[in-house]
């Protein structure tokens, strides 16, 4: 019997045991706010459209409108994160989205209701720099990527339920009463946080400076130019999600004809793709080494999403073909964000607030400004697969270029371990 590898080290020079079952879930809470506050709604987008008197392209600002506050939010919260804890940041943004999901049930406007979506992002970007900044002050390199796909298991719970729980009860009480269900969400998360999060930042560790001078930290990291470019692959990624998630109850349920129940069930086979690509990734992330992964998974991804134009445009295969290859793409998409995340936070750990805050506002900012594009093009099938291989593309000329992942030696420059490379050498 071989005996266990040895705890993950942390940039502080301790270590800290695997993570266990009940801190991935607990952290995978977190990361699950703002997707069950996107999911549980798209069935309603149709009907919010109608009643509100908006059209495609305004309800599907009530989904982008989340993302950008969400966006803009984590710059605030990361800093403050390394000033005061882990702690305090969750407990305040979580109670803050409670309250404002019981405002969006009285909205009026489609307006009023974008105003609260941005606000609801803002506030939930508390949940996503602090889990974020969690893992870091915990866990690096390989053992961070092996984390953050295991997160997906938590995570594909909104994909896989929330539509369906979302268009039940639309369809018992209007899409109002989802904003209440949110609400009560949110409600229970803070008491399971508020019971179970452990404080992972002590006293000793954090920032001194006032929150003036920690704001000014985000030059430094701006000045790593790697850093950067692997902080934007992410967000790149985000944006093919959450063009899909933009574009796909109108193409669906429109194009294809699928009712709301059938549209459920089709977005959460989706969903089961990115569990099934994160988790092949964690199995093999110690191993072969994050870099590694991501250099072969994003091309991979990039043809699958072309095949997805080709089979969405011309209508080949019918939905069968349609889901087939959303599954495909979605699956090597699990290779791509959980590995430039952890390469990023790899490079700044003695600041995993403020770097955390970075790779979240690109990741919500690029998918809230790129997304948009789905509904602003036509909304349709073309417009949407062409935006999310557009994204890819993308992401794809970062690596190569601004990574320079495809040159020799090129982990080394990442300042991680790729294991099956130094074994060959």
């Amino acid at each position: 019997m071989t005996s266990a590898p040895p705890p993950a080290p942390t940039h502080h020079g301790r270590a800290h045991a695997a993570p266990t079952a009940g801190f991935v879930v607990l952290i995978g809470m977190l990361t699950l706010l703002p997707a069950v506050t996107t999911d549980m709604y798209l069935p309603s987008l149709p009907e919010v459209a109608s009643d509100l008197r908006a059209d495609e392209a305004g309800a599907q600002l009530t989904i982008t409108g989340m993302l950008i506050g969400g966006a803009l939010g984590q710059l605030v919260v990361g800093p403050f994160s390394d000033r005061v804890g882990r702690r305090r940041p969750v407990l305040i943004g979580v109670g803050l989205h409670a309250l404002l999901s019981l405002l969006c049930v009285v909205a009026a406007t489609i307006e009023q209701l974008v105003a609260l979506r941005i606000a609801q992002g803002a506030a939930s970007a508390g949940a996503t720099v602090v889990a974020m900044a969690v893992i870091r002050d915990r866990y690096a390199g390989s053992e961070a990527a092996r984390l953050m796909s295991r997160l997906m298991l938590v995570i594909a719970v909104a994909p896989l339920l929330a539509p369906t729980v979302g268009g039940v009860i639309a369809d018992a009480w209007g899409w109002r009463a989802v904003f209440v269900a949110l609400a009560l969400f949110a409600v229970v998360m803070w008491l399971v946080v508020a019971r179970f999060l452990p404080e992972t930042l002590p006293v000793g560790r954090r920032s001194t400076h006032g929150l003036g001078t920690s704001l000014r930290g985000y030059v430094g990291l701006l000045r790593d130019g790697r850093f950067v470019a692997l902080a934007v692959i992410p967000g790149l990624g985000m944006s093919v999600i959450m063009s899909y998630v933009a574009g796909s109850p109108f193409v669906l349920q429109q194009g294809y004809g699928l009712s709301p129940q059938q549209f459920a069930l089709v977005f959460a086979i989706g969903g089961t793709s990115l569990v099934v690509g994160s988790q092949t990734n964690a199995a093999l992330v110690r191993r072969v080494g994050p870099l590694r992964l991501l250099r072969v998974g994003l091309p991979a991804a990039a043809v699958a999403t072309a095949a997805l134009v080709v089979v969405a445009v011309g209508r080949v295969g019918g939905i069968v073909a349609f889901v087939a290859a959303v599954w495909l793409a979605f699956t090597l998409l699990g290779f791509v964000m959980s590995n430039a995340s952890a390469l990023a936070l790899t490079r700044h750990g003695e600041r995993a607030g403020t770097a955390a805050a970075v790779i979240g506002f690109l990741q919500a900012g690029l998918a809230g400004l790129v997304s948009p594009l789905v509904g602003l093009v036509g909304g349709d099938a073309r417009a949407m697969t062409g935006v999310m291989l557009a994204s890819l593309l993308t992401a794809l000329a970062v690596l190569t270029f601004g990574v320079r992942a495809y040159r020799p030696g090129a982990w080394l420059d990442q300042g991680v371990d790729e294991p099956a490379v130094a074994a060959a050498h």
